[in-house]
């Protein structure tokens, strides 16, 4: 009797326990996905336009002002600015740095056999998939206005570093600013 107990008892513990494996592996799943939409067909970069047709002002920004780093390697001109920023949770190209893309633009186009990686940064907030996608855009955004300007696609590279490298350490808008940028490195 105590034998044939056991035998029905089994199924029903075993069937409950994996219906609770189950469940457990589901949520576990969804927990790990992403509710955030990673594709924004709406926002699309600013394109670049010829500067004698538009005479419209920009915006006052609260960013610093661009200070060119020096370029030791020579491989492009060290006057132009090493990094772009941008505003919060945005990829689009601010008209303000059109000097800097064109500069990359025509150094890039004299010399076809030179390469540049663009680099997509943003700041500590949000998550960490979010802020790879987002610093994915800047660096294709940026790419794009390249692009638009005739450099080859073969010259550019974009990569995203999300928020894993900032450029300032720090929780204040300040940092925050500094830190939302796309990097021009020379490969």
């Amino acid at each position: 009797m105590q034998a044939s107990l056991n035998k029905t008892s089994a199924p029903v513990w075993a069937r409950r326990l994996g219906t609770v494996t189950l469940a457990c592996s589901a949520l576990w799943l969804a927990a790990c996905g992403s509710s955030v939409k990673l594709d924004d067909n709406k926002a699309t970069p600013a394109p670049i336009t010829d500067s004698s047709a538009s005479n419209s002002t920009s915006p006052a920004s609260t960013v610093a002002p661009v200070v060119a780093a020096q370029d030791t390697s020579g491989a492009l001109d060290a006057s132009l600015p090493r990094q772009i920023y941008f505003d919060y949770d945005s990829f689009v190209v601010k008209e303000e740095y059109r000097p800097a893309i064109e500069g990359y633009a025509k150094a890039l186009n004299a010399a076809k056999a030179r390469k540049l990686t663009i680099e997509g940064h943003t700041d500590s907030r949000g998550g960490s998939e979010y802020n790879l996608a987002l610093g994915q855009k800047r660096a294709e955004a940026t790419v794009k206005s390249l692009t638009l300007l005739g450099v080859s696609s073969e010259q550019l590279e974009a990569v995203s570093f999300g928020k894993e490298r900032p450029a300032v350490e720090g929780a204040s808008e300040e940092a925050y600013a500094k830190n939302r940028r796309a990097e021009f490195k020379s490969r």
